[in-house]
């Protein structure tokens, strides 16, 4: 005898697993693009809020403790489609997919120590913060309307502020950098696939790079030492990933779902290159003290490594208005060593989340996460080993209210 399990008795059980995005993950990856609310049926809206909290503490090289570096960081999310008719849809997702949120304090390699510098007692900090907005138009085709292809535009918004204190960086002690906000453009594409009866949906997407071209205002105290100018105001380029996202759901029996999702991130191409402090380490370069800098300078943030991203879950629908999810999931990170301002190497998850009907058409889901976050060597721009991170964790709290009508 054949089951079907139609995506309508699920639907309480649907999208319960994006409600706590990724966290601390590889690079700068923050809400992993998540375009599931354009795939749901019918017109439908959602408004997701996630809370991040790391704990990421080690030591210095010379055996000093380093405090939790990671502050608290949250963001939001929000999506809306509706299907002009049974061919055409249109959605706009909002989301803030990159960012960092770092600060050293107390007294180690990273904190400014010297009782006659006017920055005594700064820590190195660094904040990176951005927001995307895209618009998709998807087509559905076959004999079933079972294949959609979908695409559109991305306007993408990015700023940062760099310090670096503390002997860790050696001559690059007391550099700032305050990258203003810019806007640049990108676009996405995908192909979806349905099967309603086992209620299967599998989707696949890929967002472009997006190249900025900021104004940067930099600070580097100790480029007097070798002639060049302390301060300058200069363009610099910033090419934010490109990414592959897969997405995969079918239903078990007429009560469960499970899913799996797949990501992959070219950290590995991502490269932050001010003027001025390029400038520096390429005079560094010529004189045995930069002994092992390569004659091109050195990019203040880099990654040797691309990403991988898979989670996998199970939902369960408990009561016609309520359901439950758990997910297991794995984060390759982007290398190790790597940059003292974000240093770990990726994590292991586990996260549980519930869904409410509220009524007919709205709905609040809930869930959490906790990270098992992967250790690392910290190292400067210039491959030196400057720390050491082990034994860390984190959660991640989220919140979303959703709408949907057929």
């Amino acid at each position: 005898m054949r089951h079907t399990f139609h995506l309508k008795t699920l639907a309480v059980a649907v999208a319960t697993f994006s409600v706590a995005s990724v966290a601390s993950a590889a690079g700068l990856d923050r809400s992993g693009q998540d375009i599931t609310a354009f795939l749901q049926d019918g017109t439908y809206a959602e408004a997701v809020y996630t809370y991040i909290d790391a704990d990421v503490t080690g030591k210095d090289t010379s055996g000093n403790k380093i405090d939790d570096i990671a502050e608290s960081y949250d963001f939001f999310r929000y999506g809306v489609k509706t299907d002009i008719n049974d061919t055409f849809s249109v959605g706009i997702l909002y989301d803030e997919p990159f960012g960092a949120a770092a600060d050293y304090v107390g007294e180690n390699n990273f904190v400014d120590q010297n009782p006659a510098s006017p920055r005594n007692g700064e820590g190195t900090n660094v904040e990176v913060r951005t927001e995307s907005i895209t618009g998709i138009l998807g087509a559905k085709f076959g004999e079933n309307k079972n294949f959609q292809v979908y695409g559109g535009p991305v306007a993408q918004r990015v700023q940062a502020d760099v310090k670096l204190r503390g002997q860790a960086y050696s001559i690059a002690d007391g550099y700032s950098t305050h990258i203003n906000a810019d806007q640049d453009y990108g676009w996405l594409a995908g192909v979806a696939y349905s099967k309603p009866e086992i209620a299967l949906k599998a989707a696949l997407t890929y967002r472009s790079e997006i190249e900025h071209n900021a104004q940067a205002s930099e600070s580097y105290p100790n480029a007097v030492l070798f002639g060049l100018p302390t301060n300058s105001g200069e363009s610099i380029e910033i090419k934010t990933p490109k990414s592959v996202n897969f997405d995969f759901q079918t239903g078990i029996n007429s009560t469960t779902l499970a899913t799996a999702k797949v990501r992959w991130v070219p950290w590995s191409d991502f490269a932050i290159t001010p003027s001025s402090y390029n400038n520096v380490s390429q005079v560094l370069a010529t004189i045995p003290q930069g002994a092992g800098i390569p004659a091109e300078g050195l990019d203040l943030v880099s990654y040797d490594d691309d990403q991988w991203q898979v989670e996998l879950g199970l939902a369960k629908r408990l009561a016609p208005a309520l359901a439950v999810s758990g997910t297991v999931g794995w984060d390759s990170g982007a290398g190790n060593p790597v940059t003292s301002l974000g240093p770990t190497e990726g994590y292991y998850s586990a996260g549980l989340g519930a869904k409410y009907n509220v009524t007919e058409n709205w709905a609040i889901s809930a869930g959490g996460k906790y990270l098992w976050l992967g250790d690392a060597e910290g190292q400067i721009p210039s491959k030196t080993i400057v720390s050491d991170f082990e034994s860390n964790d984190g959660f991640v709290l989220g919140v979303k209210v959703s709408y949907q009508a057929q």
